[in-house]
């Protein structure tokens, strides 16, 4: 591994572990009173956005962790710890953090792009997630990590959302700017997902 890829790990790593320690946190209080949740009062009044928010909020923290460390080499070497933070990651995805962020894009109040890019990537997520899964099952290991990487691609994009919203606040105009959101919601996942499939592509071609 070089050491450009070893920087870059460690800054992604250091993402992931910022945002998820940061939520739990900020949550596990379970209180109303964030600035986040003050924003969706009215969509806390219908009784349905607090349970899948913290069933997205936890659930993703969780994961987006124990599936970062299913890419290192010592731990996909250790099967039975492979295994565990597999199970907890798949079971997370489709029990938790997707239907949590399912309910949570219902009440999505930046328009029908952001909706849409919301929805787009929370269904891709799944499709991954339980086809990495089946594959697996099947013993066709090289397409399960394939399907891992684009299903842990989807999850990141958490960690780069939050990542371009601080970017737009402090150096444009910031979230609330004309497609400024729009822009965020797709640049959160899709370039994630093409880094992915170009990683697949170049271990594919390795002798």
């Amino acid at each position: 591994m070089s050491i450009i890829t070893k920087v870059l790990r460690l800054l992604a790593f250091l993402w992931v572990l910022l945002l998820s320690s940061g939520t739990i946190l900020q949550y596990l209080v379970f209180s109303q009173n964030t600035v986040f949740l003050q924003i969706k009062k009215e969509a806390i009044q219908t009784g349905w956005y607090l349970p899948a928010f913290y069933c997205h909020i936890f659930g993703s923290s969780v994961i987006l962790i124990t599936g970062f460390f299913q890419f290192s080499k010592r731990v996909y070497n250790n099967r039975p710890l492979h295994k565990t933070l597999g199970k907890i990651y798949v079971f997370g995805v489709l029990f938790f953090a997707a239907p949590g962020a399912y309910v949570m894009t219902l009440f999505v109040s930046r328009g029908a792009g952001v909706f849409a890019s919301f929805l787009i990537q929370n269904t891709l997520w799944v499709a991954c997630t339980l086809a990495a899964w089946l594959l697996v099952m099947k013993g066709r290991i090289g397409d399960h990590k394939k399907m891992m990487r684009r299903s842990y691609a989807l999850a990141f994009g958490a960690v780069t959302l939050r990542f371009y919203i601080w970017l737009f606040t402090t150096f444009g105009h910031g979230v609330g700017f004309e497609h400024n959101y729009l822009i965020i919601a797709f640049a959160s996942w899709v370039p994630n997902l093409l880094l992915a499939e170009v990683i697949n592509r170049w271990e594919g071609k390795r002798p």
